[in-house]
């Protein structure tokens, strides 16, 4: 299975990819880690980069980012749902069969609920942009039209039946959509990525031949991603054959590190290693706090260091250096997706874009409000200054008077190969 030549068809032409699908024998694990993990981590992404790298404003409360901590924990909660969701409309899939006279397959009913679901992680990359929304609900209502054709052609069910299955299953998956979606707000998530991505890098076929991608491209990276979640999920699945609990632990290591650090595990640098990036004054400002930690478990560590820096006049600057550790994968992942974009309003503008190979956010406010610049360096490290009274221009020349390029040399610094 070609994970981008499948989620090409199967939005293109679905018609005739279910009628490829249906006699394919691809275990449950396959499915799950190499198609699964590497489109619902597209979601996990947006909102990472949405909550915790851009941030988002609103004229009632200025403008906000979510902590990397919790940017991270929202992350990896909905890339966990995503995985219950084709989990539980499997099982509603194969338990309403025989109701409308089809038959009751769980591998069937596995493969209907994860292809359906496809175009909805695609256009999860909508969700960025508030205003470009309502094309992420149109992923979903396309979502709903996939699992109606595929229903009646893997489930067996008579046509005359066919109607009638698939609207109790679609309210169902409709209703266990709502679900994930109040258990994802209440903890602050959101998603991303383009479906126009899904042409980005990718050769026209004129057969059924598997298509060529380029391995660069944001979809070769994605291909890969899929590949390094299939071979750990078989390190997993020898590990569990064995009933060794060394193997067991060593593989599920392997699987958070190719989940999270992107193939890699990777210890976030100490703190003493973080402070010299906090100086003692700061765009001609002089600090007034500071502090730093390294915090979050096994295979998921963070490291940062923060300051706050003001003048008698009232100017400000919070200045933030972290290093993403265990989660640098998914900064890997919103660098290889090439995330740019622009907006602008009453109350400011906002631009994110890349910048000699490193993703760069800058807003500014037209109401006094905050102006920020932000830096991610190596796919790890992230540097953001937000001020008040300061300019976009001289936060961005105060951060780039830091030595980045001696923080971004350290990316390879604790990074050992996902075993």
């Amino acid at each position: 299975m070609n994970l981008i030549e499948r989620a090409k068809n199967i939005c293109i032409t679905p018609k005739t990819e279910w009628d490829e699908i249906s006699p394919e024998t691809t275990e449950t694990q396959q499915l799950m880690l190499g198609y699964v993990a590497p489109l619902a981590a597209i979601g996990a992404v947006a909102g990472f980069v949405g909550n915790s790298v851009i941030g988002h404003s609103n004229f009632l409360i200025g403008s906000y980012r979510m902590p990397i901590a919790a940017g991270i924990g929202i992350a990896i909660l909905g890339f966990v749902l995503a995985f219950i969701a084709v989990f539980v409309l499997s099982l509603i899939i194969n338990a309403l069969a025989p109701s409308f006279g089809g038959e009751k397959n769980s591998a069937q009913a596995m493969k209907v609920a994860v292809y359906s679901y496809t175009p909805a992680w695609i256009a999860g990359i909508f969700q960025l942009i508030p205003m470009l929304g309502i094309l992420a609900i149109l992923g979903a209502l396309y979502a709903l039209y996939l699992l109606y054709l595929g229903l009646p052609k893997l489930m067996k069910c008579p046509e005359d039946k066919a109607v009638g299955y698939t609207a109790v299953v679609v309210i169902c998956a409709i209703v266990l959509s709502v679900v994930i979606g109040i258990l994802t707000t209440c903890v602050g998530g959101a998603g991303l990525l383009a479906t126009g991505a899904m042409s980005g890098g990718l050769n026209n076929r004129s057969s059924s031949s598997d298509v060529v991608v380029d391995k660069n491209s944001p979809l070769g990276k994605l291909e890969q991603f899929g590949k390094q979640m299939e071979a750990a999920g078989k390190k997993m699945e020898t590990a569990e054959k064995s009933g060794d609990d060394t193997a067991k632990m060593a593989a599920a290591t392997g699987m958070l590190g190719a989940l999270l650090g992107g193939g890699k595990n990777v210890e976030p640098i100490g703190i003493d290693q973080l402070k010299p990036f906090v100086p003692e004054t700061f765009g001609g400002l002089a600090k007034k706090s500071s502090k730093s930690e390294k915090t979050g478990m096994a295979g998921l560590m963070i490291s940062k260091a923060e300051a706050t820096y003001a003048d008698d006049s009232g100017k400000s600057i919070e200045l933030d250096v972290s290093d993403t550790g265990g989660a640098s994968g998914l900064m890997g992942l919103a660098g290889w997706m090439n995330i740019q974009g622009e907006k602008e309003d009453q109350y400011g503008s906002e631009k994110t874009q890349k910048v000699n190979g490193r993703l760069v956010h800058e807003k500014v406010s037209k109401n006094g409000g905050n102006n920020e610049y932000s830096i991610v360096l190596g796919d790890r490290f992230m540097v953001s200054a937000k001020g008040r009274g300061v300019s976009t221009a001289d936060l961005k020349n105060a951060v780039v008077s830091l030595d980045l390029g001696k923080l971004e040399a350290m990316k390879d610094v604790g990074v050992t190969a996902a075993k």
